[in-house]
């Protein structure tokens, strides 16, 4: 009976964790860096939050496409060609989002981390 409830832990920390771990292949800069970032007009910019949180606050030059319309928005407004630069409020839907445009072949994928708390 302990061994399952540490089999359970377990897998449950485990589960934890990879959601927390960087996504490979996605590269992770600071909001200092991104600060630099913005000037290049190469590059697609993309907030992940909700239309009411981009409204009471965002970067110029963020496009928002909330989370949950990712998966229908992404292949319309954003170019698999330019890099994607993907925010949100503490950087973990950032980090989901930037999960799925890997998966659905965009090669360049830039993750802020701390997101928009960390911005100054």
């Amino acid at each position: 009976m302990v061994y399952v409830g540490f089999i359970v832990i377990a897998l449950f920390l485990f589960f934890i964790l990879q959601r927390m771990m960087p996504v490979k292949g996605v590269r992770t800069i600071t909001t200092d860096q991104l600060k630099t970032e913005l000037k290049d007009k190469n590059k697609q910019f993309i907030d992940v939050r909700t239309p009411g949180e981009f409204k009471g606050n965002h970067i110029r030059g963020f496009k928002n496409i909330p989370l949950h319309q990712l998966d229908q928005k992404a292949d319309k407004e954003l170019s698999k060609e330019k890099e994607v630069i993907v925010i949100c409020q503490s950087g973990m839907r950032s980090q989901q989002a930037s999960k799925m445009l890997k998966k659905w072949g965009y090669t360049k994928v830039t993750n802020v981390k701390g997101g928009m708390s960390a911005w100054a």
